[in-house]
């Protein structure tokens, strides 16, 4: 993969860290505003990467790029996506894939008509340890419950509260709380159990953005409850309740660093597990990509593709109705 990468903000460093442990991976560009330039240029110097670009249509001119790393604001996902599959480009998006789902579907039309992969970049349903939750489920007999939390006191609350409006808490930039940290809470449920029969959103809103909120998901047999948080803190938790067991995980969904299996036998036998091997969370997500994209695997495409469209569903009926609106709805 011949890599160019559009933006310049911590998810592009998070991944620089670990990119060069890729293998198969080629970093040839990088893209992102003008204001941004010597940001890039230092990011290029220390990661050998080729080129640098502050327009982002002659980053798109260059054939030794491959494969657009889309990593800017939310609400420019779609645009830039829709740019790079134009420009005969296969795509790795960052989440939320798109600002509704209206605009995921035409993605993924627009991919498959070109004959290109586009892919959502979220680390949750890569991760070996979710893999291996999902191996283990039927130990735990009929599920009940499934709970989980990502609450975490953003460092931009405060200038929020104080009048500011960032993209993190802005409804012209598609943000909050259900777009940015509960969308690993529904990865997580939507890649263990598929599509909810039922969607509701409690969320608590300020001047037009869920700073925090609760999702219901209605499943044949069981409730599901995703709670993410930017105005207040609590512990980082996810447990899966059966009637002989329940799985217990003590990290966020997007990572997911290890899991507990406890069961309803007379001894309760208990016993944790990890198999991520280490990596950074976003390793495995690379890895399949790569792999996707030089085998050709439209299968697996096909796989990943409705997860994010099913996750876009929920995302895009939660939101409208807490009566949060974005302008591309």
């Amino acid at each position: 993969m011949k890599l160019g990468i559009i933006g310049a903000g911590m998810i592009v460093h998070d991944f620089l860290t670990f990119a060069s442990e890729i293998p198969n991976l080629d970093l040839q560009a990088i893209c992102a505003t003008i204001a941004e330039k010597e940001v890039i240029e230092h990011l290029a110097d220390s990661n050998s990467i080729n080129k640098t670009y502050t327009d982002f249509k002659e980053f798109l001119l260059d054939e030794d790029v491959d494969t657009v790393y889309v990593a800017v604001p939310n609400h420019l996902h779609f645009q830039f996506s829709k740019d790079s599959l134009n420009a005969g480009k296969h795509v790795i998006c960052e989440k939320p894939f798109t600002s509704n789902l209206r605009e995921a579907k035409e993605l993924f039309e627009l991919a498959e008509s070109k004959h290109l992969f586009i892919f959502e970049a979220v680390s949750t349903r890569f991760l070996p340890n979710v893999q291996k939750i999902k191996e283990e489920l039927p130990k735990l007999g009929n599920i009940k419950i499934f709970t989980a939390n990502y609450s975490q006191y953003s460092s931009r609350y405060d200038a929020f509260k104080s009048g500011e409006t960032l993209p993190a808490f802005d409804p012209q930039k598609s943000g909050g709380a259900l777009m940015d940290l509960n969308i690993y809470n529904i990865n997580l449920v939507v890649t263990l159990f598929g599509k909810p029969d039922n969607i509701d959103y409690h969320a608590n809103i300020q001047r037009g953005i869920d700073t925090s909120g609760i999702l219901v998901l209605d499943y044949p047999t069981f409730k599901f409850v995703g709670i993410a948080a930017k105005d207040c803190k609590a512990p980082i938790m996810t447990n899966i309740q059966g009637d002989e067991g329940c799985i217990s995980v003590d990290s966020s969904a997007n990572i997911v660093s290890q899991f507990t299996l406890s069961l309803n036998t007379k001894d309760s036998k208990t016993e944790t597990m990890n198999i991520n091997h280490g990596k950074h969370r976003m390793f495995h997500e690379f890895e399949a990509f790569i792999s996707i994209i030089e085998n050709e695997d439209f299968s697996q495409t096909k796989y990943l593709q409705d997860i994010t469209l099913t996750t876009m569903d929920i995302q895009t009926t939660a939101r409208l109705k807490a009566g949060i609106l974005f302008p591309s709805d």
